[in-house]
């Protein structure tokens, strides 16, 4: 009898340490959060991506960097990137990401990286064409290709420093507004056709994503900020500029006593451009040779001539030039403004922090385009190659960053968002290298007879919703 009750005993405890065990091993397997550290830095890209006239150095935009944060929570490491170009393409992602990887010792899934797309800038993909779409009606005066070597070894220089600067860290997240922007498809009153042009009753998300690093005892050491607005002051004007977000950047840096860097996202700004354009307009007027009023001017009137080369380029008015330098700054400090709001109300932090990334691909019939003509008109087309659109997600603590590869309609990203099983859900686009696409309309948006949607690679139906609900799928996988 006794020996049934040790044996008894005996195969109870057994269970009960097996049980142990296994549920010991399911946690270690489950969790990957650990204590952060992070680290950040920046790299001067001016002379490599300058194609334009040197910078004055008088006003922060006209120096163009990659800023680079570095995490690590004693699991795994992870790194988000942000460039002063306009684009960066299929091979600076695929070198770039693979170098970077291996530096960490980290998944190629962790690390983001992202243009913050300057119209002033470089592009460092060779893609024919300029920012909206590879050789898209009108587009064929974009900033200027650049070599992919030089950028991808800036980009791992500024990893390298940003390792170099780990220290121990906690992280938040925090919302705000700004009203800089506007939704840009519209309806001429003049023509009665679509162009390019302020509608102010159209979808614009105001939202301004910031996610903020700092040490223990609350001292700033990195911010990473997501909006959505078209770098598109200094387009064709013919200088180096990063324009607002460059602006921004440095004016929070400075704000912070150059403690922090500040890497700039772009949201879904496809169809969003800054509501206030007169004084690149005007830029433009003065190198077109077109009389400059106090007045608003139209804008695709006195772009088109510039871009298509229809008329010779005259010198910028130094003015108007000035003019429109203050201006970028302008936006700048206003958009800064908000993001310091947000980063000293942001209270809420935490050092124990999972880091997890993924990626996957979604294919959509493509496209291809027969008649020419930038807007106003149907487009005529023929069946194209598929498009293939890289989606991703990495998630940190509990905050979603999701990429998209492209140039993506506003709608898609709330629509995603309000699908999001995380609250703190961030579309960054123009992300991981460069879809085959042009830019990616929403659903509804697919009747205007604006350049972006004629330009487009995709057959309608399709990519909004592979979009929102690939990427909540692969947020739904972070969030389990």
């Amino acid at each position: 009898m006794s020996g049934l009750k040790t044996n008894t005993w005996e195969r109870c405890l057994a269970l009960f340490l097996g049980l142990i065990l296994v549920l010991t091993g399911v946690a270690a397997g489950a969790t990957d959060s650990g204590n952060l550290r992070v680290g950040a830095a920046r790299v001067d890209i001016t002379a490599t991506a300058n194609s334009a006239q040197p910078p004055s150095g008088k006003y922060a935009h006209e120096r163009l960097y990659v800023r680079a944060i570095v995490l690590d929570n004693g699991v795994t490491r992870a790194a988000l990137i942000g460039a002063d170009l306009a684009g960066l393409g299929e091979q600076v992602w695929a070198d770039a990401s693979k170098q970077i990887a291996e530096e960490l010792q980290c998944p190629v899934e962790n690390v983001v990286m992202s243009a913050t797309h300057t119209h002033s800038g470089g592009m460092p993909s060779g893609r024919p064409g300029g920012p909206g779409g590879p050789g898209g009606p009108g587009e064929r005066r974009g900033p200027a290709a650049l070599n992919p070597a030089p950028v991808v070894g800036s980009m791992l220089d500024a990893v390298r420093q940003a390792k170099g600067k780990l220290q121990a860290a906690r992280m938040g997240f925090g919302a705000g507004f700004s009203y800089l922007n506007v939704n840009r498809d519209a309806v001429s009153s003049e023509t009665h056709l679509w162009t390019q042009a302020p509608n102010l009753t159209a979808p614009s998300d105001k939202t301004v994503a910031v996610v903020k690093f700092e040490t223990p005892t609350g001292e700033p050491v990195a911010v990473y900020v997501n909006y959505a607005m078209h770098p598109i002051n200094g387009y064709l004007v013919g200088f180096t500029s990063a324009d607002f977000p460059g602006a921004m950047c440095g004016y929070v840096e400075e704000a912070y006593g150059d403690k922090a860097v500040v890497v700039f996202s772009q949201g879904a700004s496809g169809d969003q451009n800054p509501l206030y354009m007169r004084p690149s307009t005007n830029a433009l007027a003065s190198k077109g040779g077109v009389e400059i009023s106090g007045n608003v001017l139209v804008r695709e009137s006195v772009e088109a001539p510039l871009r298509d080369g229809a008329v010779t380029a005259k010198p910028l008015d130094p003015r108007v030039g000035d003019n429109l330098e203050r201006w970028m700054e302008s936006e700048g400090q206003l958009l800064g403004e908000e993001v310091i709001r947000v980063v000293t109300e942001t209270t809420r932090t935490a050092s124990d922090v999972r880091i997890w990334g993924a990626q996957n691909m979604v294919t959509c019939p493509g496209r291809r385009r027969t008649n020419t003509g930038r807007e106003g008109m149907a487009g005529t087309y023929v069946d194209g190659d598929p498009v293939n659109i890289r989606l991703g997600v990495l998630g940190i603590g509990n905050v979603a960053l999701t990429t998209v590869d492209a140039e993506v309609y506003n709608l898609i990203s709330q629509r995603m968002k309000k699908q999001s099983p995380m609250t703190n859900t961030v579309m960054v686009t123009l992300a991981n290298g460069g879809a085959n696409s042009g830019y990616i309309p929403d659903d509804a948006s697919f009747n205007h007879e604006t350049f972006q949607v004629l330009g487009s690679r995709l057959k309608p139906g399709c990519a909004e919703r592979a979009i929102a609900n690939g990427l909540t799928d692969l947020v739904g996988q972070y969030a389990r």
